[in-house]
């Protein structure tokens, strides 16, 4: 099988299937794991070179729904007759899900079946960790700066906070992506400030680039450790990766 991902969370399981090996091309964004750093690249998630797929002669390609605007990939998929699979998992029971839909589509069922079972498996590990903290913990997750980005309901890191022991701010709000405010953030007064921007490198985000915010002392947070910089890649990519960034939350929230 001769496969194309057009996003960093389909190639990123298709390494946790095991599965890397049958990759002949990727996106520009795909970054993980190391070895595919040879493959050929297609453009960034948005402007994807379908010329270059189709030269490549994929026997399916990984489509994805996960950033709007990626519709149009589809259609000029369909246009050209290449086989495709679309995902655009929201939860972990997608993510879970789209690890036997992958399998099953490449002819590795039972595979699938049993990283999912595995990826279950790690994520009640934690759960059973965190079921008797009786204080959980507030967090205010920031995907985006400007304007304000952050995840509603709808979303993987709502379930992952929930799992971690601690509670998303916005979990009230019925959408996967919330468009806020500061004002909004600090009339919530989180414990902890969760900074993931989607695209930006850990290295380049600063702490200080909260505390200068307005009412940011309104917060009364004890030290710097309440705000916490995390690995983009570890929370805002529906992959099994959210797992060692599920692992990672746990310990820094309960140490």
């Amino acid at each position: 099988m001769r496969v194309i991902s057009l996003c960093p969370s389909n190639t990123e399981i298709m390494e946790y299937l095991g599965l890397t090996h049958l990759l002949v091309g990727v996106d520009d964004f795909s970054n993980w794991p190391a070895t595919i750093a040879s493959l050929p690249k297609l453009g960034p998630d948005l402007s994807i070179n379908m010329d270059l797929v189709e030269q490549l002669q994929p026997d399916i390609v990984l489509a994805s729904l996960s950033v709007p605007g990626m519709e149009k990939n589809i259609e000029a998929l369909k246009e050209r007759g290449i086989p495709y699979l679309i995902l655009n998992p929201q939860t972990l029971r997608d993510i879970e899900q789209d690890l036997i839909i992958i399998a099953k589509a490449l002819g590795k069922e039972e595979r699938g079946v049993e990283a999912a079972r595995y990826f279950r498996t790690r994520i009640e590990k934690v759960k059973q960790q965190s079921a008797n903290i009786k204080k959980r913990p507030t967090l205010y997750w920031e995907w985006w700066p400007k304007p304000i980005f952050t995840p509603g309901k709808i979303n993987w890191l709502t379930e992952i906070s929930e799992a971690a022991g601690a509670v998303n701010i916005f979990h009230e709000v019925e959408l996967a992506s919330v468009q806020t405010d500061w004002e909004d953030v600090l009339s919530r007064n989180p414990d902890f400030i969760c900074l993931a921007w989607v695209g930006v490198r850990k290295e380049k985000v600063q702490k200080s680039m909260i505390k200068k915010r307005p009412g940011f002392e309104k917060l009364q947070f004890s030290n710097d450790d309440q705000i916490l910089i995390l690995e983009e890649e570890l929370y805002c990519r529906p992959s099994p990766r959210l797992l060692e960034g599920l692992e990672k939350l746990f310990t820094l929230l309960h140490k």
